[in-house]
């Protein structure tokens, strides 16, 4: 039996969304608005810096997965907002498609609620997420209300992730905590450090070498001749 095969989704899970006609391109809308594009860009940014020297992930946000039993292009897909899969290749891809991957199902998705969306988003799709793709961790955001859920599988089940002093909500995936910082959803070590971006790096250093060049003035020495 193929990995597809012994991944085929359940009966009793109810597709009430209509899944159009689409190629192993990626088919997902644009997103809706300009803050959930910053916010899924955010991720992306974070993890791929964090995990600049890794090779064996891949991470995409607003990308078609294709997972039909049946391997076929037009039927049964979908379009996390941001999802990761461990034990993969990192390279580009037009869209992640099941039956090429080794049967490869995301590790870890996040989705980004809206007034339209959240109904799909808390129901259908996290009862997909568990008993089709088997997602270890599964957790949305919502950024208006701020709204924020994790959710961990266990035994077949997803089970409502708790919180930690900080409000973080620990990925056992990622190895890496979710927070919500300055309204967005951030990711953070275990120690409760800000993964931050590759802009959010270089204006710290820029800040420090300006501090530096600052105690050495006062110290009339001239930074620039160092």
């Amino acid at each position: 039996m193929s990995p597809v095969e012994e991944l085929a989704p359940p009966e009793d899970i109810q597709e009430d969304v209509i899944f159009p006609d689409g190629d192993l391109y990626s088919d997902e809308p644009p997103v809706e608005t300009e803050l959930h594009l910053e916010q899924i860009m955010l991720l992306l940014k974070c993890l791929k810096w964090l995990w600049r020297d890794r090779n064996d992930f891949y991470a995409a946000g607003n990308l078609t997965i294709y997972y039909s039993p049946r391997q076929r292009k037009s039927e049964k897909f979908r379009g996390p907002d941001f999802f990761v899969v461990l034990g993969t290749e990192r390279k580009t891809r037009k869209s992640w498609v099941v039956w090429e991957e080794d049967g490869k199902y995301p590790n870890v998705i996040i989705e980004i609620l809206s007034p339209k969306t959240a109904d799909t988003d808390q129901g259908f799709k996290k009862q997909l997420y568990q008993d089709t793709f088997r997602t270890y961790d599964y957790f949305w955001f919502d950024p208006d209300s701020l709204e924020f859920a994790g959710f961990h599988l266990v035994d077949g089940e997803y089970q409502p992730l708790v919180a930690n002093e900080r409000g973080h909500l620990w990925s056992q995936q990622l190895g890496l905590c979710l927070g919500i910082d300055r309204g967005l959803l951030r990711f953070f070590t275990p120690e409760g450090q800000l993964v931050p971006t590759p802009e959010e790096v270089a204006d710290r250093q820029t800040q420090r070498a300006e501090r530096l060049a600052a105690k050495l003035r006062e110290l009339n020495v001239n930074p620039d001749t160092i």
